[in-house]
C-alpha cells in the first residue's frame, strides 16, 4: 500500500531492463483471444489488465513499441522480448504475466472468443506434473539457474539472482 493506501503494484519483463510500478486501483483483467493477441504474446491468448484511473510510472526505462494496428501500440521490452502493454483508445493495458505478483489480478471477461483456439478450454484437462516429479526423470533439470530478474524491484538494470 502506498502511503495514501491506495494499492500499489509493481512489475516488469523478464530481463529487468524495463520496470513499472502502478499506485491505485486497476481497471478491468480480461484475456483476449484475437490474432493479433495471439501473436503479440506468442500464446493462446493475452492475459491483460486495464491501467484505469490508477497512476502508472515507468521506474527503469520504457517499453518499445510497435503499431500493430490503427488503433493499438503494443509495448515490449526491446532485450528480451517481453509483451508488456496494449495500449489503445481504452487506455493502457499491461501484461497480467509481467506483474510481480501475477496471483492477485483475476481475469473477469474473455474478449474476441471467436478467435479461441479450440482446445483453450480443455488445456486444464491435460495431464499435470510438478517440477519435481519432471525432475526424476532428467536429472540434468537440477543443473538449471535462472537468470531471469527476480519478482522485485533492484537497484541495478539486469540484476538477477
Amino acid at each position: 500500500m502506498s502511503l495514501d493506501n491506495r494499492p500499489v503494484f509493481a512489475g516488469g519483463c523478464q530481463c529487468g531492463a524495463v520496470r513499472f510500478r502502478i499506485e491505485g486501483a486497476l481497471g478491468h483483467a480480461s484475456i483476449c483471444h484475437c490474432r493479433m493477441c495471439q501473436k503479440a504474446f506468442g500464446a493462446f491468448y493475452a492475459p491483460l489488465v486495464n491501467v484505469g484511473s490508477a497512476e502508472l510510472a515507468w521506474t527503469r526505462r520504457e517499453p518499445n513499441r510497435f503499431r500493430s494496428s490503427n488503433a493499438a501500440l503494443r509495448g515490449f521490452c526491446a532485450e528480451c522480448g517481453t509483451p508488456l502493454t496494449y495500449e489503445s483508445l481504452d487506455g493502457v493495458s499491461l501484461a497480467i504475466g509481467a506483474f510481480d505478483d501475477p496471483s492477485t489480478i483475476a481475469p473477469t471477461i474473455q474478449f474476441s472468443a471467436e478467435g479461441k483456439l479450440p482446445y483453450v478450454d480443455r488445456l486444464h484437462d491435460l495431464p499435470a506434473r510438478t517440477t519435481d516429479e519432471e525432475m526424476v526423470g532428467n536429472p540434468e533439470l537440477a543443473d538449471i539457474r535462472s537468470l531471469q530478474h527476480p519478482d522485485h524491484d533492484t537497484d541495478a538494470e539486469g540484476s538477477r539472482p
